[in-house]
């Protein structure tokens, strides 16, 4: 069986300020080519299928136009929500559009009931396992402590568990959406951290023959059986050496798997360049750059005159612009935010408490600040499922 596995659409997001629901529309377009002239007989969406719990009408209707191409093809699809879906606008009327070969999966309760394909070889099962939110799910999966690993591990029980039921032989895939262990992150994903561990490890898909992955932007392969498709577009300068594309994976009649990227059209190329104003404007090698998305890093010591407008001259699409003056450490100027970066919430009130009454918190005061951050990040996720 073929699958193209595909996931983190972010449908209404845009890009500094860039409208890309053109890109996303020519991305749609992409998917079903690849799906008619790749012979593909399952397309698998491992979730954030849009950017926001409430997208804007025009990604909804981006989103029904697929729905209904991806039907007239006779290809089915199997997705899942995400972290930045809301699973229960998603899965509206799951069960009418299943008839038409379009299998949404947004219940963590209905995780091991399995969409059931075949193909000359007998039966495959693909089992649906939304964004998991430990705090919302904790009760469903009977687990002690809300953590990311607990709740996707006794998820996968379930998966086992049926899978076990099933005719011997039957071929087995899982879309998930999770931060696994060894996965790199970009700067476009939203921060699922609880009890300060977000990843789980990939043993956790162990039993299966194919875990079809989504969250992380960028494709990577953490197994052979165990795959980020990555997004099709870039939502953040950090995707600026990222390959974006799609897995074509051949499942084979004993499990075996080959895979293969297709690559997906995005509008422009990446990139980032530092340096001082006048090098920026001035060095050749930077030609290369004239027609791409710019996020340009001044290291001027002094703030030159209108910046955006002199790098516009050369480089018309430069989106972002940051100053970093070329300072040594110890310089009084270097910015409060310089100092914090790459520093985690629980990092920095730490760092606090150890400069106002000079040593740090305890045992029991770290796991007094960790409730209180995870406290706040359940009550956000809440407010959003509820928008």
């Amino acid at each position: 069986m073929r699958l193209l596995h595909t996931s983190d659409w972010h449908l209404g997001r845009s890009f500094h300020r860039v409208n890309m629901l053109d890109a996303q529309a020519a991305f749609i377009g992409h998917l079903l080519a690849t799906v008619r002239e790749r012979d593909v007989d399952a397309v698998v969406v491992a979730g954030d299928v849009y950017d926001r719990a409430v997208p804007p009408l025009a990604a909804v209707e981006l989103f029904d136009d697929a729905l209904h191409r991806l039907a007239d093809l006779g290809v089915p699809t199997v997705m899942i929500s995400g972290n930045h879906d809301s699973a229960r606008r998603l899965g509206v009327g799951a069960g009418l559009i299943g008839r038409a070969g379009i299998h949404l999966r947004t219940d963590p309760a209905a995780c091991a009931e399995p969409v059931i394909l075949a193909d000359a070889h007998g039966d495959v099962a693909f089992y649906g396992l939304p964004y998991l939110e430990p705090a919302l799910v904790k009760t469903e999966f009977a687990v002690d402590k809300a953590g990311h690993e607990a709740v996707l591990e006794a998820a996968m029980d379930r998966v086992r568990a049926d899978l076990a039921t099933r005719t011997p032989g039957t071929r087995s895939v899982v879309l998930a959406h999770a931060f696994v262990s060894g996965g790199e992150v970009s700067d476009s994903e939203r921060d699922i951290t609880v009890g300060g561990v977000a990843a789980v490890p990939a043993g956790v898909f162990e039993g299966v023959d194919y875990a079809a992955l989504g969250h992380l932007h960028g494709s990577q392969t953490l197994g052979d059986r165990v795959r980020y498709s990555g997004s099709p577009l870039p939502y953040s300068f950090s995707e600026a050496d990222h390959r974006k594309s799609m897995w074509l994976v051949d499942l084979g009649p004993d499990g075996a798997i080959e895979a293969e990227r297709v690559d997906c059209p995005v509008p422009r190329p990446l990139a980032r360049v530092r340096g001082t104003l006048d090098d920026l404007l001035d060095d050749p090698r930077l030609a290369r750059h004239e027609d791409a998305w710019v996020e340009a890093t001044l290291t001027d010591a002094v703030r030159p005159d209108d910046p955006m407008a002199r790098l516009c001259e050369r480089f018309p699409y430069t989106l972002s612009l940051v100053f970093d003056p070329d300072r040594a450490p110890d310089d009084p100027d270097v910015s409060y935010a310089q100092r914090l970066q790459g520093r985690s919430d629980q990092q920095i009130a730490e760092d606090f408490v150890t400069h106002v009454r000079g040593a740090g918190p305890d045992e029991q005061e770290q796991e007094v600040l960790r409730s209180a951050f995870d406290a706040v990040r359940t009550d956000a996720t809440l407010r959003e499922v509820a928008r």
